[in-house]
């Protein structure tokens, strides 16, 4: 009896434990970690937190989560080969969803994906295209919109309102310092120059290729060629790099114009704008998706109309910008809402 009693134990608990396995190889998309909880994560690019780019704009969406339920985590990549290991990791630890950021972790994120069929992916800056796995979404912003806006305020300024502040002079040069030639830096670049091109067709526009999101010594070295050569505001879509671009227009009494973000922390007597695309935003709504059950792959683009593109506050110099230039500026908001304005997104269209 005693015999017959122990076989039934041991029946019962390898029936249970048989279900538990099966009933975690069944986890579903919104699955939380271990401790019950959401989990919505990202894994930077080489970049790192402290970019003060679309990496602190991505974990700041993160991190906005948290009134949603989710616990925010993050994993910094050191190296590109770093990227699939983190994002899968990411995924084996129970998140919900998983954020890349930036372009060159397209092939990463996507490849991680399928491996974690059961996990959302995102990607900042990373479309989709015919073949991609159902739970990958990319999400994409009109950077030349944004660009656009930096430009009219940068082609106003350099010239016909030079006397507004002891930072700028008459020479009617400016420039862009840029990183890694993607798609959104060309899109920011473009629209930039057009931006200018559009209210001053006389200003020279600089524009130097790093090659690099990471080197700010790079960047530097761009921003004070460009100075040297008369640019007294420098835009930049670098990374990391930019910041170097930055240091140089506070060494050298200029003004700059922040990317991705408001960068006017960076330097707050030298930063006069940012071109920005609302990353924090975007990712917050891929979250409420998740937290709702209604997230879908596939790619979303957000710009002017989703007022997710445009030009940060002018801070500190709101009293130095003319009133004409800040009504240019919303002329031209107003023109691209109603589609009375092109704006190119490659070189190309410029004919450069």
């Amino acid at each position: 009896m005693k015999k017959s009693f122990q076989m039934l134990a041991i029946g019962i608990a390898l029936f249970l434990s048989v279900g538990m396995v099966f009933a975690g190889g069944q986890q579903d998309n919104a699955a939380a970690g271990d401790s019950g909880q959401l989990i919505a994560a990202m894994a930077t690019d080489v970049g790192g937190l402290g970019d003060k780019s679309f990496n602190d704009g991505a974990y700041e969406g993160l991190t906005r989560g948290e009134a949603l339920g989710f616990e925010a985590r993050v994993v910094e990549s050191k190296q590109q080969t770093d990227y699939v290991p983190n994002l899968a990791g990411l995924a084996e630890d129970g998140a919900s969803i998983v954020f890349a950021v930036g372009y060159l972790m397209e092939q990463a994120v996507k490849e991680a994906a399928v491996q974690n069929p059961n996990t959302y992916f995102a990607g900042i800056d990373i479309g989709t295209s015919e073949g991609d796995p159902e739970n990958f979404l990319g999400i994409l912003y009109k950077e030349q919109e944004s660009g656009y806006l930096a430009g009219v305020v940068a082609g106003l300024m350099t010239k016909q309102y030079a006397s507004a502040s002891p930072k700028l002079n008459d020479k009617n040069v400016v420039g862009v310092v840029l990183g890694m030639f993607i798609p959104a830096v060309e899109k920011y670049e473009v629209g930039f120059i057009q931006g200018v091109k559009s209210v001053n067709p006389d200003c020279k526009v600089l524009s130097v290729t790093t090659g690099s999101f990471v080197d700010q010594a790079k960047g530097k070295e761009a921003a004070l060629a460009m100075i040297d050569q008369g640019a007294d505001i420098v835009f930049h879509a670098a990374g990391l790099t930019g910041l170097g671009a930055i240091q140089a227009a506070k060494e050298r009494g200029v003004l700059a114009i922040g990317v991705d973000v408001d960068q006017s922390s960076v330097a707050p007597d030298t930063v006069l704008t940012s071109a920005v695309k609302k990353i924090p935003e975007s990712v917050y709504i891929a979250l409420e998706e998740v937290k709702d059950g209604t997230f879908q792959g596939g790619t979303k683009v957000f710009g002017i109309e989703e007022d997710a593109t445009g030009i940060s506050p002018f801070n500190q110099f709101n009293d130095v910008v003319p009133q004409e230039v800040k009504d240019a500026v919303a002329k031209a908001i107003g023109d691209m809402k109603a589609g009375k304005v092109k704006i190119a997104t490659t070189r190309a269209e410029l004919g450069l």
